[in-house]
């Protein structure tokens, strides 16, 4: 079976059109994948990674090497998206309150990761082999990759549960910067790591080369970022269609991933980057620009997340490999959790962040990949390929079980659903979320005066007329009440039943809150009576415009002090 998959891959990548085919099993596998996951209740980025499992180098090899190559580009959109997305939830404001805290935890936890793995990887490598100069060197590089965090995943479950709160706060600027670490730490490995072992490393820049490079990198990606999201906010400024933001959006997005690779610089920070001066420096324009490409966003992340699951091989692992693979799984996940809670202590963050930060730093990916191939490239031979198979192996284990974990710290923490607005709310909610329930109902046979007590003493501007037998007869608005006084000698003897209007539509308790608004809204009227689902429907509630935007209001401030609570 597998081979027969492997011979289809083979044939239809001769076929240029048919990377369209594959673009559609991908797209739409992963989906469904996602889709089974989320349904019990695992980020469904597992999903999309699993269906790429399947279908790649450790599955049925349906989606061939040749074929990842080919749409590496679609990697390549994907973490500049993600980068761009990153950066603009990073808010001066929020980095001026949290600074010192982001400060402590990205330093201790990359340190006490690099450390721990390093000094792991040393003692068991010297153990089997004897040799060491490779323990130490093997233990260097391992450990300054161990130092990376991928943001991609981490992201995925952070706005799918719509998450928002101090740790989702320090979890996006701790992935967002720990890359900066990871490649200062790998410089300085590399290199030691080529003295030590002569020959294989021989073609290894110095440090004092590296960290030019390392600059180089950094400072022409930030660079890079500023400028591009300093030109386009100058363009988008004056625009009010959405279909031209979006188009200059993502253009300019591709320019900076494009840029990024011509000039050698760090492409997630460059796109972190111009998100970051796009959200800071143009906030009212950038609020829409990010809404509109965070909504082009979900297929390419699909396609991203099947084809790093297709890229993982398992099948490629020795019993020397497992054990160095396992000690490097052991130490980084233990060096995260003490070197995390060590700077949340030492910066007095708050107490959700101690406790479940470590839990939101296990994936890695692209940045640990990207790394252990430069490596593999620099140490040709079995140092090279044993780093390159250890971070693969590990990758694979990591990228299941972190998102996992995310959805645990952030569920625990109590920072799920609370990063909504108010288009959120309309699509969440019911005609019995938004209805004025309880509302008193008024016989018909109630005189004015009484009439108006009742209004007096609620808030809704409208309430039902009933019949002796308790159905619905008509609607008193403050409106009908008012044209009772243009006749104030007839006032004193009119009735409920004389001046109730008959509403023109009404709907269920079941229906959309979005369709019932738009029902309100087509009818012209000032209120919508409610009746709860099923047969025999009785009157269950009114809507009208000021209670929906009321409970909206009050929703969102509700959200709000939520927020506030946690820290």
């Amino acid at each position: 079976m597998t081979e027969f998959f492997g011979q289809l891959a083979e044939r239809a990548s001769l076929i240029d059109i048919n990377i369209i085919l594959f673009l559609g099993i991908i797209l739409f596998g992963g989906a469904i994948g996602g889709r089974l996951f989320q349904r019990i209740k695992i980020p469904q980025v597992v999903g999309y990674i699993i269906i790429g499992v399947i279908l790649g180098q450790s599955g049925f090899k349906f989606i061939g090497m040749g074929m990842i190559e080919k749409l590496e580009p679609v990697s390549t959109i994907a973490l500049s998206l993600i980068g761009f997305s990153i950066g603009g939830e990073l808010k001066i404001s929020v980095l001026k309150k949290r600074g010192k805290q982001f400060a402590y935890i990205l330093i201790f936890e990359a340190l006490t990761a690099f450390i721990v793995v390093s000094a792991l990887v040393f003692g068991v490598v010297y153990l089997i082999t004897g040799n060491l100069n490779t323990a130490i060197a093997l233990g260097l590089v391992l450990g300054s990759i161990s130092s990376a965090t991928a943001p991609a995943a981490t992201t995925d479950v952070l706005w799918e549960n719509r998450t928002k709160g101090p740790l989702t706060s320090t979890v996006l600027g701790i992935v967002a910067m720990d890359d900066a670490v990871a490649l200062l730490l790998f410089a300085f490995s590399v290199s030691i790591a080529g003295t030590l072992i002569g020959g294989s490393g021989a073609e290894v820049p110095a440090i004092s080369e590296r960290l030019i490079a390392l600059g180089w990198e950094i400072g022409g990606a930030v660079a890079a970022g500023a400028l591009i999201a300093f030109i386009l906010s100058k363009l988008i400024k004056g625009f009010i269609n959405e279909e031209r933001i979006l188009a200059f959006s993502i253009g300019a997005i591709m320019l900076i991933s494009g840029l990024s690779v011509a000039l050698g610089i760090d492409m997630i920070l460059a796109a972190m980057s111009m998100g970051f001066f796009m959200a800071n420096f143009a906030p009212r324009k950038s609020r829409e620009t990010f809404a509109l490409v965070q909504k082009f966003s979900p297929p390419i992340y699909v396609l991203f997340f099947v084809l790093v699951g297709a890229k993982l091989n398992i099948w490629n692992i020795t019993s020397f490999v497992a054990i160095i693979a396992a000690v490097f799984l052991v130490g980084r996940t233990v060096g995260k959790l003490i070197g995390a809670r060590t700077g949340a202590a030492l910066s007095k963050a708050p107490k959700t962040v101690f406790k479940y930060l470590p839990f939101c730093l296990l994936s890695q990916a692209g940045v640990a990949i990207g790394l252990s191939i430069v490596a593999g490239q620099a140490f040709p031979g079995e140092f090279g390929t044993l780093i390159v198979t250890v971070v693969t192996a590990t990758t694979f284990v990591v990228q299941i079980i972190g998102p996992i974990s995310v959805k645990f710290a952030v569920d625990k923490a109590g920072e799920t659903g609370l990063n909504i607005t108010e288009g959120d709310l309309v699509k969440q909610s019911t005609a019995a979320d938004i209805m004025y329930k309880n509302i008193p109902l008024i016989p018909e046979n109630t005189p004015v005066s009484r009439i108006l007590t009742i209004f007096s003493e609620n808030e809704a501007l409208c309430f039902p007329v009933v019949n002796l037998d308790g159905s619905l007869a008509g609607i008193i608005s403050i409106d009908d009440l008012k044209n009772t006084f243009m006749a104030a000698e007839l006032s004193d003897f009119l009735l409920a039943h004389d001046i109730m209007k008959q509403p023109p539509a009404f709907c269920r308790v079941t229906e959309p809150a979005e369709d019932a608004r738009r029902m309100l809204q087509k009818s012209g009227a000032e209120y919508l009576p409610v009746y709860s689902s099923g047969e025999g429907a009785q009157f269950a509630g009114l809507i009208d415009e000021r209670g929906i935007q009321l409970f909206f209001s009050r929703k969102l401030a509700e959200l709000s002090r939520k927020v506030d609570d946690l820290g």
